[in-house]
């Protein structure tokens, strides 16, 4: 089975190790072993860490735009309502759904262009969206791809702007930085061989130094420190 899955994350952290913005977007196409990513398409976007429950639909988009380029047989979104098709999920539904009001009211907000997207990939692609959520493994795999891509596009910020900057990876993950690319690894349990993966085409690594720690803060995260090098 090939899969695309989506996710958004990794955080710039501020002084007091802080989010302060979600990072990066990434879409995948994974299939068996369901290890890495065969194709990925990301984004930096930088968004406010509070109006991240809205990143969903962006997601969705970046599923889309990658089915334009490859076939797949299903979509899995990251949310987890246990593997419902999307274009099926109604208000009626949430309301019974075990879901915190603030919870429910995001969705709510969101759900409409969300139906509408997955009903718009299954009428182009015949493709369905599940919303399968964190049971995913293509949904962790985006979740690493997202923080690869993250790494990348931090290091260009810290070199434009001149300055060191700090980002936040996914949760129970580390970063290597090799040969003009970042693979981020799996730490969780039974996920040793699962990892990310992003390109640096532009060499932008090169241009800085790197220092990973845990996250003092926030218990099963690590920082990646990026400091831009002296000319």
């Amino acid at each position: 089975m090939r899969i695309i899955s989506a996710d958004s994350g990794a955080a710039l952290l501020n002084d007091g190790f802080e989010a302060v913005s979600i990072v990066a977007a990434a879409a995948v196409l994974v299939e068996p072993p369901y290890r890495m990513a065969k194709i990925s398409v990301a984004d930096p976007i930088f968004a406010k860490v509070e109006e991240s429950h809205g990143l969903i639909v962006h997601e969705l988009e970046l599923c889309q735009e990658l089915l334009k380029m490859v076939k797949a047989d299903v979509v899995h979104l990251d949310m987890s309502f246990g593997g419902m098709l999307m274009e099926e999920l109604s208000p009626i539904q949430l309301s019974n759904m075990k879901l915190s009001s603030k919870a429910r009211g995001h969705v709510l907000k969101i759900l409409p262009k969300l139906r509408k997207l997955a009903t718009d990939i299954k009428r182009a692609y015949d493709v369905e969206v599940s919303a399968i959520g964190k049971d995913s493994i293509p949904v962790r795999i985006a979740e690493l791809t997202t923080g690869a891509y993250a790494v990348i596009y931090v290091a260009e910020k810290a070199v434009k702007e001149k300055k060191k900057m700090r980002v936040g990876l996914p949760s129970k993950c580390y970063a290597r930085v090799t040969n003009g690319s970042v693979t981020v690894h799996s730490l969780m349990a039974a996920e040793h061989d699962i990892a990310g993966f992003a390109k640096d085409e532009e060499g932008v690594l090169e241009k800085v130094t790197l220092a990973e720690s845990l996250n003092p803060c926030v218990r099963g995260f690590r920082v990646l420190e990026l400091t831009p090098k002296k000319v």
